[in-house]
Order: C-alpha cells, then structure tokens, then sequence
C-alpha cells in the first residue's frame, strides 16, 4: 500500500471524508492528495474542493477544511462556492447559443446592440469597430476592472446598475486597436451580458436559468445572493494578507457584473458543467439543446497569446492563448481548455482535455496574498502538478 505523509492523515483524522459515487482506480491517488493538501495548509487555506475526471469518471475528490467557521462547518459535496469569473465562460456559451439561433453574428459590432456605446472615446476609429468577438477575446481595448477606481479604499463594491455604467461611458476610452492584442477585461463581458438581456427580454438570470443551467441539470445554481433554502451551504470567504485572516463579506451581490462574475455553484453542479464540456456521445442529443458540439470546440479556437504576468504564469517551453470565452493551455503536446475565476477571497480553476475527457477543478475560499502564503502561485503549482502525474 502506497506510503501516506503524516501531515496528510492529520488532516484526514480531524476532516472525515464526505460520501461520493464510486470512483474509478487512480495510483497515484495518495500521492496527489498529499501535495494538495500540503499547499493548502502551507498558504493558508481554511477550505477547498478538488475533483479529477478521467475517461469522463470521476477517479479523484477531495473535500477539505471548512466552510463556515463559529461554529464550524466543514466542507462537504453541498458546499457552495462562488465561482466568479468562470462565469465568463457561461456567458460566451449563452451568446453562441444566440449566434446560433440567428439572432446576432460574433462580427456584429457592440454598437449595434449597444448603441450607448457611441460615447467612449476609440482614438483608433469609430466605436463600430469593435464587435462581439473582440470582446469574447478580451481584445476589445476596454479596461480591465468595471470601474476605473478598483483599488481605492471608498469605491462601492461593484454597480448594481446599468446606468451607472452608462454614466461611466464619456470617461471611458479604448485602449488599443481592437482585436490587435489581450488585455483581460471584465467592463466588455458586461456588455456581452447586456446584449444576452436585450435579444431574449429576460433578465440575464433568468436566460441562462432557462437555457443553460436547468438543460443541464444544474439545479443549485444561481447568481448573486442565495436563495434562502441555499443559503446554509453558501461558503464563507476570507483574504490571507501580512498574515492578517479577514473575513469578506457574506453572500454579496456582483451587481451588474453578474455575467462576467456573478455564479454561484456546488461541486456536483460544476461537475455536470464539465461533463458537458468533455462531451459524451450517449448525451449528445441532450447536450445539444445547449450548445452544438461544434460550436463548442469552435470556442476554444485560438484567438491571441496571453503574455505571461502574474495572473498568467507558464512554466519554461508552456504556452497560453485566449480563445472565445475560454483560454488554451499548450504544454508539451498537451492542450488543456480552461478558465480561472476569483473574487472577494474564493479563488477557482478548471482545465479539460477534450481529446481524452479528462479534467480537473479546483475551488477555495480563502485567497491568500502574501509572497510566502499565496493562493495565486499554488493555483499554477497544481496545474502544473496534475499536468505531470495526472493527465500525462
């Protein structure tokens, strides 16, 4: 029998396991759950969810630490996380779902459903040359956070309307000739939202309830605060600075930006997420009323390089590209699809490899900043990690 470290039975005698569906045999399974837990425990982390799927099965899940804390309540498979900018990733899906029914073209310029738009100062031309797929690519010039004060102490969380945004559009410019380079930008996914609302007359909400979340059996899902029979599985938050544990707000409202921020999930449900992605052939018909398989992978074409920085790190000879919607992982033949999101202290990722439908997804509710302590740097370590003894 494989050789467990100390500190991993440790953690194993005070969180007891959670039931789960039957896994298949993964070998190296103690040896994953070791370095795991060791990085939680080394940055800081109060709780976390990892799964792993081969072959479209689970083979791997782990639930760690806490959800709640005084009293304490631990992890378990109901525990909700806030999945923040995954939800990117919902949102492209749900305006392809359009492009599919005729009702826009990816080449459409924002303008045209957006005509407020005509306000922002595009030194590089007229507005109109900035379209739909410009922004699904995150190369649209618009400036990364919703509002321009981000890092200032008074700004209000995020908007919780349409018009202030609006409000916002004479002292917004863009900042490089559209489709000319990335540059991450959560202001153009909430204009993606916008265009959702205004081509089906629902709310953003309740489209993708209607045409994403329910075909897919994603029943304990939403957006923004949590309804009050869910509201006890919603997991707490917290931020790791100068060794300083802060809890954040509970149950907040990502306001306006839902669409580029705003889900809320437990693991099952992602996993049904996922299982779409991977795709199955006994499914494909149900699979289907979502989001044709062929539209799906044109989603994860190569649109641009992503420059490495600190929110995109790749290890020496690995390569990352944005796509619609999603970003490509390209590491030694390897190509991973994926997206990360995080928010108000949860911090989460996934990666799939369609050619194998294999895949895993992490989430955590403790976003730890520190240089010794940080959960950004472990989020990479892991990849790379799982990238080496799990999908090789």
């Amino acid at each position: 029998m494989p050789r467990l470290c100390l500190p991993m039975l440790l953690v194993l005698s005070v969180f007891a396991a959670v039931p789960c569906p039957a896994q298949g045999p993964l070998a190296n399974a103690p040896a994953i759950r070791c370095f795991y837990e060791s990085g939680l425990r080394r940055n800081g982390i109060i709780g976390s969810s990892l799964v792993l799927i081969r072959g479209g099965q689970v083979v791997f899940r782990e639930n760690y630490g806490l959800q709640r804390r005084s009293p304490d309540q631990l992890v378990e498979d109901s525990t909700t996380y806030h999945w923040a900018s995954i939800t990117k990733t919902f949102t492209g899906i749900a305006i392809m779902q359009l492009r599919d029914r005729g009702l826009l073209s990816l080449d459409d310029p924002l303008i045209k459903y957006i005509p407020e738009l005509a306000q922002v100062h595009d030194p590089y031309g007229p507005i109109a040359k900035v379209t739909i797929r410009h922004v699904m690519s995150h190369s649209g010039g618009f400036r990364d956070p919703t509002w321009p004060w981000r890092d200032q102490d008074w700004q209000p969380f995020e908007p919780t309307e349409w018009s202030q945004l609006v409000a916002m559009m004479p002292y917004t410019n863009v900042a490089f000739p559209p489709g000319s380079r990335f540059s991450y930008s959560n202001l153009g996914v909430i204009f993606l939202g916008e265009i959702i609302e205004r081509l089906s007359g629902d709310s953003y909400e309740t489209y993708m309830e209607k045409n994403v979340l329910r075909p897919l059996g994603m029943d304990h899902s939403y957006f923004d605060r949590s309804p009050y029979f869910l509201l006890p599985y919603r997991s707490h938050s917290w931020d790791l600075k100068d060794g300083r544990l802060t809890e954040d707000p509970f149950d907040f409202n990502t306001g306006i930006t839902r669409s580029n921020g705003g889900l809320n999930a437990p693991m099952p449900d992602m996993l049904e997420y996922l299982a779409f992605l991977l795709g199955d052939p006994a499914h494909e018909e149900e699979y289907s009323v979502v989001l044709k398989r062929s539209s799906l992978e044109e989603m994860w074409k190569p649109c641009l390089p992503v420059i490495p920085d600190d929110d995109f790190q790749s290890r020496p000879g690995a390569k990352d590209f944005v796509t619609t919607s999603f970003f490509v992982h390209n590491d030694g033949g390897l190509r991973l699809i994926g997206h990360a999101g995080w928010q108000n202290g949860f911090r989460s990722h996934f990666y799939i490899d369609p050619a194998t439908r294999s895949a895993y997804i992490v989430a955590y509710n403790t976003d730890a900043l520190d240089t010794a302590q940080n959960t950004r740097n472990f989020d990479f370590e892991l990849r790379d990690y799982l990238i080496d003894h799990f999908f090789r």
